[in-house]
């Protein structure tokens, strides 16, 4: 009764009263500061208007969870000199609280000032970080100012998170990335090759993110605006058009500053030379800057008239300038990676980006005595478009970084664990956020059904997806984009990455464009059609495209018999006859891509016309329809059923019927298929006689059919040399969709320079 009557406010006289309230209010004070400590204090460090971009999406979803995350920010290094624009204001324009401002670049753009700006930046930042004491500690890159961030917060005790780690480039960079990593606690890297790089450089696996470039996460989404061609005006001119206009953005090489600011005036003559309007933008702060930006005064680029000079461009509308640009020049690693996502052409000059990856998009030019040799270039690359690359990411990497970082457990000790014993080749894990299955869409065009299917790194269909083929162009396109759309989000839960698009399409095909040369009569409105560019702008995805029977021996050499043979053909057996021809592991195309039209050899002078228009083609005695052609006659003539057999009135004779029929003993039938087999055994010897293959595969409906057939002419007709080649069945059940995913997994763009 008594503490009822002490905690009752009715009972209470003034001083209890208030020692009441003020004990109410202490104890919900501390009830808020242990929420607030058990929220991730999250410590945003960025130094210049290139590493933000990349770390601006991940802070927007830091700042979107308050309930999980207490954000942080700090700015140093080149945002607060106003030669370089002054870009903390972007920052604050974003609403950001910056925290704290540390100006710690000492000037002179040499290689002194930035060990000076270095050894600034240490005696500054451990005021900072020991008055926010952040949980996590986010880094980008590879900067002289990132590597003080990192060197402090390893000296406090603070967990390190590295963005973008294990990538391999030219100048002093590498060494600085690298070093990052080895101080860093925690790892976001943007591909496998990064990830494999640090494994390698024994960083424990199961703190390494494969996540993708955040940036992507808005170059995918934003950089379609319709108010791109304002910002072209502004920047550029109101008389520019879209891709009639260059960007350029070259640095110094720190290892090397004199051949690149050579490389840099040679530059400059050749866009002088081009004489397109074009927006340049000032070096970064590196050493050697200064002398570039006198290379540039001394040119008059600032008052050309074809020319703009900036030191800065707000990220939104830099991502409209290059999606539109008729082409990037410099160093820049936007050239290499953020352009590669628009298929905007880039010519990458010098030695800054060594190594890197790189989509189709990127033209090296390493090293340059004349400007004649990037001008060229730029005849090459100017005005072309590319297929849209994502080496880089896929749109959904700030998700995976938030996610990783809300698993990262704070009672765990903070020493960091080396992993020395050796590296395996792949990794794999079994957690969602770290990695991730390598897949593609595979779209099979036939003459009756569209299908797409996702296609993991193994060979195995994960998920098929079945539609009749409609008749006309537009239908057709629209139905391949819904099907693949929706396989791609199918995917997300499927636990499956897409790198790309392959499509395996009737006719003659050219693969290197993408385009459907001339398609066979069962495919309509299906000629001259360019398939890659509406699948690839509207997926942001690159596309493969090949004939179907190029496609089944990709399929062979990949998943099926094929696999491990350096010379060997395949043959469709279908409802027309197709094959592929592999020489030396490599697919034959020919001049004009119609090699390995195999159903179209010529087997008998007088014989019946092919859909082709010629007669006595292995496909006018073989294939599906002329085999359905054969039973029709037969059925027309009351000589194909035999007892055991019948044909419903509403169904259509076709080609199983004729093999039916001679199961069950129809010599005519019989007549008709040894016929058929003959005429592809007699195609086959031609093949053998041609280009001498170790294994003929059979694949098909039909193959089963034919093997023992073609064995026999091989045994008969072919010269001694040639009888023993093998003949075999394939045992793959969709070539078509497999040799389409192929393309993707084994040429999806992975080259390094």
């Amino acid at each position: 009764t008594k503490k009822k009557h002490f905690t009752n406010p009715k009972f209470l006289n003034g001083s209890e009263l208030y020692y009441l309230r003020t004990q109410q209010a202490q104890e919900k004070m501390e009830r808020s500061e242990k929420r607030l400590k058990q929220r991730l204090r999250v410590c945003v460090a960025t130094c210049n208007r290139a590493d933000y971009s990349k770390l601006a999406p991940i802070m927007f979803g830091i700042k979107s969870h308050p309930e999980i995350f207490d954000l942080e920010v700090v700015v140093l290094g080149s945002h607060l000199i106003d030669d370089y624009g002054n870009t903390f204001r972007m920052i604050e324009q974003d609403e950001f609280d910056i925290r704290s401002k540390l100006h710690t670049i000492v000037r002179g753009e040499d290689e002194a000032a930035m060990v000076e700006s270095v050894g600034l930046a240490l005696v500054k930042l451990p005021d900072v970080l020991q008055r926010l004491a952040p949980d996590i500690l986010l880094v980008h890159g590879d900067r002289f100012d990132a590597l003080a961030l990192a060197t402090a917060a390893a000296l406090m005790n603070i967990r390190i998170l590295h963005l973008e780690g294990g990538e391999v480039s030219g100048t002093i960079d590498d060494s600085i990335r690298h070093s990052i990593s080895k101080l860093a606690h925690y790892h976001a890297v943007c591909t496998r090759s990064a990830e494999r790089h640090l494994i390698s450089m024994c960083e424990d696996h199961s703190h390494i993110l494969l996540a993708g470039c955040p940036s992507y996460d808005k170059l995918l989404s934003a950089h379609q605006r319709d108010d791109y061609t304002d910002i072209i005006k502004s920047w550029i001119g109101d008389d520019v058009k879209e891709q009639n206009y260059i960007v350029a953005l070259q640095h110094p090489v720190t290892t090397d500053i004199q051949n690149s600011i050579k490389i840099y005036e040679l530059m400059l003559d050749a866009l002088i030379s081009f004489n397109k309007r074009t927006l340049i933008l000032f070096p970064n702060i590196d050493a050697g800057s200064k002398e570039m930006v006198r290379v540039m005064r001394r040119k008059g680029i600032e008052q050309h008239p074809n020319f703009r000079a900036v030191k800065h461009v707000p990220f939104d509308q830099f991502i409209q300038l290059v999606a539109h640009a008729g082409c990037m020049i410099g160093n820049s690693s936007c050239g290499v990676r953020e352009a590669g996502a628009f298929g905007t052409p880039v010519i990458n000059l010098g030695t800054r980006q060594t190594g890197r990856e790189t989509g189709e998009n990127v033209l090296h030019v390493r090293d340059a005595d004349t400007h004649n040799k990037i001008y060229h270039a730029l005849e090459l690359q100017f005005g072309k478009r590319y297929p849209c690359s994502k080496i880089y990411g896929d749109g959904n990497a700030v998700q995976r970084i938030l996610k990783f970082m809300q698993s990262i457990n704070l009672s765990e000790p903070l020493q960091k664990k080396f992993c020395f014993p050796a590296v395996k080749e792949c990794i794999s894990q079994d957690i969602d956020h770290i990695l991730e299955t390598q897949s593609a869409l595979a779209v099979d065009l036939g003459g009756t059904n569209l299908r797409v299917a996702i296609v993991c790194m193994k060979g195995k269909v994960v998920k098929k997806y079945t539609q009749l083929n409609p008749k006309t162009f537009e239908e057709r396109i629209e139905l391949i984009l819904t099907m693949c759309k929706q396989a791609m989000a199918d995917a997300v839960h499927l636990n499956c990455r897409i790198l790309g698009v392959g499509v395996s399409t009737g006719g003659r095909v050219n693969p290197q464009d993408g385009i459907v040369l001339h398609s066979t009569k069962l495919i309509n409105e299906w000629s001259s059609v360019d398939i890659r560019t509406p699948i690839s702008s509207a997926l942001h995805l690159p596309v493969w495209v090949d004939n179907d029977g190029n496609c089944a021996a990709l399929a062979e050499r990949k998943f099926g018999h094929g696999k491990g043979v350096e010379n060997f053909v395949t043959i469709i057996t279908g409802t027309g006859i197709g094959g592929g021809i592999i020489q030396h592991n490599e697919l034959i195309h020919g001049s004009t891509f119609c090699a390995a039209e195999l159903g179209h050899i010529v087997v008998s002078l007088e014989g019946p016309e092919c859909m082709c228009g010629s007669h006595g083609c292995i496909e006018a005695y073989s294939s599906g329809l002329a085999l359905q052609r054969e039973a029709k006659r037969l059925h027309d003539e009351d000589l194909l059923l035999v007892e055991g057999m019948t044909v419903n009135n509403k169904e259509q004779v076709n080609a199983i019927h004729l093999i039916n029929a001679a199961r069950l003993g129809n010599s005519k039938a019989e007549s008709i298929l040894h016929t058929a087999g003959t005429a592809l055994g007699l195609g086959i010897v031609n093949i053998l006689h041609m280009i001498n293959p170790s294994l003929v595969i059979l694949s098909g409906v039909l193959s089963e059919h034919y093997e023992n057939p073609v064995r026999q002419v091989i045994s008969q007709r072919a010269l001694l040399s040639a009888q023993g080649t093998k003949v075999m069945v394939s045992e793959l059940e969709d070539p078509a969709l497999l040799g389409a995913a192929s393309m993707v997994l084994d040429y999806t763009t992975r080259r390094t320079y």
